[in-house]
């Protein structure tokens, strides 16, 4: 049987991944942006376990409302990148951080 401990595990997994994937690949803005949804994920994955196992639904419902929030940031971001690639043609972190003002 998969017990919660096992969710655990992968939920660690993944959030180490996505703690990777930023310091390891600071230059490009997609793959930080993918980076912090698997963040995300894992903390979702821990909600759900947790609630599973406890017996209530608070930890799911709060799920949701993260995963609403995750969807909304994703959508932005991306918008904000493909403006930004129009302009600077480029989507690098050092260019970005040239933006001021």
């Amino acid at each position: 049987m998969i017990g919660l401990e096992h969710f655990l595990v992968v939920a660690a997994v993944l959030f180490v991944t996505g703690i990777f994937g930023i310091f390891l690949n600071r230059k490009n803005v997609i793959v930080i942006l993918m980076s912090i949804e698997l963040m995300l994920l894992a903390v979702n994955i821990n909600l759900v376990a947790f609630s599973a196992h406890a017996g209530d639904l608070v930890g799911q419902v709060f799920t949701l409302f993260v995963l609403t929030v995750a969807a909304a940031e994703a959508a932005i971001g991306l918008a904000i990148l493909v403006c930004f690639f129009r302009v600077r043609r480029t989507i690098e972190v050092a260019d970005i951080n040239m933006m001021k003002g």
